[in-house]
């Protein structure tokens, strides 16, 4: 029915969510589960017959809880975060619309440039062939201000050959992509709830522009992240089964739960995406990239 990782909850066709005191209250078949709403940062919710209450989705505003809606294959296609809880949030959101061309071109660099060394640490972990690393390495060596030679979408092409042979894309319909889809959206959703908690607004990013999409800001930073996610589904995922079943999406959700050294310590992924974030907030504030944390696949795969 649910799965109690720390501070995620999954819910899978209940049949009423509400609330109940402080508590979530999730009722299924006569059976009721309580969990305090201080320990969620989000709820995953599947099935399409579960009914919600006002009251609990005020309080899930109140509490800064987001909450994730998946369709018929599985995949999260809505989300429900909170408005203008931050204290500052007028204040934050102006100085997020004057970021300079200059300054959200250098934030870019910064955060892709991660991605991309992540990248070559997975694919070196995986014994990649040393000249597909070598191309790799010397495409994010050219890498400039705003990435405007696209080295990103280059080292990207390489990297994904280099995993799943010449003939993949990102588009197919295979387990691969199903489960990078998953664990990519749950990424992208619990950065969404903590760029908001701060005061952000998502439509605005550093990169990422679409006037169609919500969410640019948190497609911006989660790039760091994917090739973590990459090496928890290949080893956790593609190695143990040929479908995206219910324990697996499970498996995925708990990669948030997974230990990542940051400042010098272990802590969950979910709280590192915290502190992240929270690094980009005074980056972006006084104009220095380099005050944005290193997310690296060392730190997250160590023993």
């Amino acid at each position: 029915m649910i799965d109690l990782s720390w501070r995620l909850v999954h819910v899978k066709e209940g049949d009423l969510l509400r609330l109940k005191l402080d508590n979530l209250e999730i009722i299924k078949l006569e059976r009721k589960v309580y969990i305090p709403l201080s320990d969620i940062t989000m709820i995953v919710l599947e099935g399409n017959r579960t009914r919600l209450t006002t009251r609990l989705l005020t309080a899930l505003s109140k509490n800064n809880i987001a909450l994730v809606i998946c369709d018929e294959k599985y995949l999260p296609t809505g989300m429900y975060l909170p408005y203008g809880q931050y204290h500052h949030s007028a204040k934050r959101v102006m100085a997020q619309a004057q970021w300079s061309k200059e300054i959200k071109g250098l934030l870019w660099q910064n955060v892709v440039s991660q991605k991309i060394q992540n990248q070559i640490s997975f694919a070196q972990w995986k014994g990649v062939e040393p000249e597909r690393i070598e191309l790799m390495q010397d495409l994010a060596a050219g890498m400039t201000i705003g990435d405007r030679t696209n080295r990103e979408g280059l080292v990207a092409k390489v990297y994904f050959d280099s995993l799943y042979g010449l003939d993949f894309t990102r588009d197919q319909e295979n387990l691969a992509n199903s489960a990078m889809n998953f664990g990519y959206a749950i990424i992208r959703s619990h950065l969404a709830r903590v760029l908001v908690g701060n005061g952000l607004i998502t439509m605005l990013g550093i990169f990422h522009h679409n006037e169609f999409n919500s969410f640019n800001l948190a497609d911006d930073l989660m790039e760091p992240f994917r090739p973590l996610i990459d090496c928890w589904i290949d080893q956790e995922i593609l190695s143990q089964t040929d479908y995206l079943s219910y324990e697996a999406r499970l498996k995925i959700i708990d990669f948030m739960n997974q230990k990542l050294r940051l400042v010098g310590k272990k802590q969950t992924v979910a709280h590192a995406i915290e502190t992240y974030v929270q690094s980009f907030v005074e980056a972006s504030e006084v104009g220095d990239p380099s005050l944005i944390l290193p997310i690296t696949l060392a730190n997250f795969v160590e023993e």
